[in-house]
C-alpha cells in the first residue's frame, strides 16, 4: 500500500452508457473528494452525446475510453482496469445516487488496517431513500442468497460501492459482461475467505424513467453467479 504513513492512490472506474443529464455533475463530486486519485471512465457506446461530454472533460485530467459497441457494464469495467494504477479501485456509476465523499468512509477501514476490502451499505445508513419495492426486494433476496451460500453477514450485496485493492480485483479474473459483475465479484472475495466489511452510506435512488438501467431479468442472472461460483472454481 506504499510507505509507512502515505495515502494510497484510489482509482475510480466509472462505466458510463447513456448518462449525459448526469455525468458531468458526478465527476465534479469526484474531483471534489480530497482524497489521492484518479478517474477513469468507459464510454460503453452511448448514443445521446455522453461520449462527447466525457470527452471534453478530459482536459480536466478524466482518463476516457470508448467502446465502440455497447458490451455491459462488466466489460467496461474490465477494460478500464487495464488503465488502472492506484493502491485502491471503486466502482463508480455514472448517475447521481450515491455520493462519492462516501469514499472517505469506505477508505478509513483500509487506512486503519482493520479490512482488505470494504462495500458501501445503503441498508445500514438510516437516512437513505429506499428504492421502489421491486428493486429492494431484489437486493433483499441477493443479499441472503449470498449469506446463505458463503456464510457471510452483509446487508447489502448489490451495492455499486465496493472498495478493493486493484491488485486483488485483478487477481479475481473476472469474467462477467453485464450486472452479474457485482455478484461474481462478491462470490470470488468470499470463496478467497475474506472479509467484507461494510460501512454506510447515502442512497438516493433514481427510477427508469430517470435512467436507470438494471431490469428485473439481471436479477435472475446475478442469482445464477452466486449460485454457479459457489460450486465452481
Amino acid at each position: 500500500m506504499g510507505a509507512p504513513g502515505a495515502r494510497p492512490k484510489l482509482s475510480v472506474i466509472m462505466p458510463v452508457y447513456n448518462e449525459r443529464a448526469t455525468v458531468a455533475e458526478i465527476i465534479r463530486r469526484i474531483q471534489e473528494v480530497e482524497i489521492s486519485k484518479e478517474i477513469i471512465a468507459l464510454d460503453d457506446a452511448s448514443t445521446d452525446g455522453t461520449r462527447e461530454i466525457l470527452q471534453g472533460l478530459e482536459r480536466d485530467g478524466i482518463r476516457v475510453i470508448c467502446h465502440e459497441t455497447n458490451q455491459g457494464k462488466g466489460a467496461a469495467i474490465r477494460k478500464a482496469l487495464n488503465y488502472a494504477n492506484g493502491e485502491l479501485v471503486i466502482i463508480q456509476d455514472g448517475d447521481l445516487e450515491l455520493a462519492p465523499d462516501d469514499y472517505l468512509r469506505l477508505i478509513e477501514p483500509i487506512l486503519e488496517g482493520r479490512a482488505e476490502v470494504v462495500y458501501g451499505s445503503r441498508r445500514l445508513a438510516p437516512d437513505s431513500a429506499a428504492p421502489n419495492l421491486l428493486f429492494r426486494l431484489g437486493g433483499v433476496f441477493l443479499t441472503g442468497l449470498t449469506n446463505l451460500l458463503y456464510g457471510s453477514k452483509l446487508t447489502d450485496e448489490a451495492t455499486c460501492y465496493k472498495m478493493f485493492p486493484l491488485e486483488l480485483l485483478k487477481g479475481l479474473d473476472i469474467k462477467a459482461n453485464r450486472f452479474e459483475f457485482c455478484p461474481e465479484v462478491t462470490a470470488k472475495i468470499l470463496k478467497r475467505g475474506l472479509t467484507i466489511h461494510e460501512v454506510p452510506i447515502r442512497y438516493s435512488p433514481r427510477t427508469s424513467d430517470e435512467g436507470k438501467k438494471i431490469r428485473w431479468r439481471d436479477g435472475f442472472a446475478a442469482a445464477w453467479t452466486l449460485i454457479k461460483y459457489r460450486f465452481v472454481a
